[in-house]
């Protein structure tokens, strides 16, 4: 079973930045579309970013210019580079693995918190 491993949320007040981990023991890493997603108290679940096994990237517009996905296939890993954070940035991040069609993964989430 594959189960993506997600750290390094925290604590950080408005204006600063953190770097989520995303870890995934699966050999179909390198072919997998690597998402973030986040939910907020009383939220439902919102696309933040994602990056294709090619490597192109998408992101939600609420983070556009200030967070940035990335990945090292070579240690099955994907992050998400936060920067300028805001208290509307404030939730639980979770990171999806999609392999093939109809295979999602989901992590257990990282909570951010960010103080004004």
């Amino acid at each position: 079973q594959v189960q993506p491993v997600e750290s390094g949320g925290g604590l950080v007040q408005a204006g600063g930045s953190l770097r989520l981990s995303c870890v995934a023991s699966t050999r179909f890493f390198s072919g997998a579309t690597l998402a973030w997603y986040r939910q907020a108290p009383g939220s439902q679940r919102e696309y933040v970013a994602s990056i294709a096994a090619a490597g192109p990237t998408r992101y939600a517009d609420s983070v556009l210019g200030r967070f940035t996905i990335s990945r090292v296939n070579a240690k099955n890993t994907a992050y998400l580079q936060m920067n300028n954070l805001k208290p509307d940035d404030t939730a639980v991040y979770f990171c999806q693995l999609r392999i093939g069609v109809g295979n999602e993964y989901w992590g257990q989430g990282t909570q951010v918190t960010v103080s004004s």
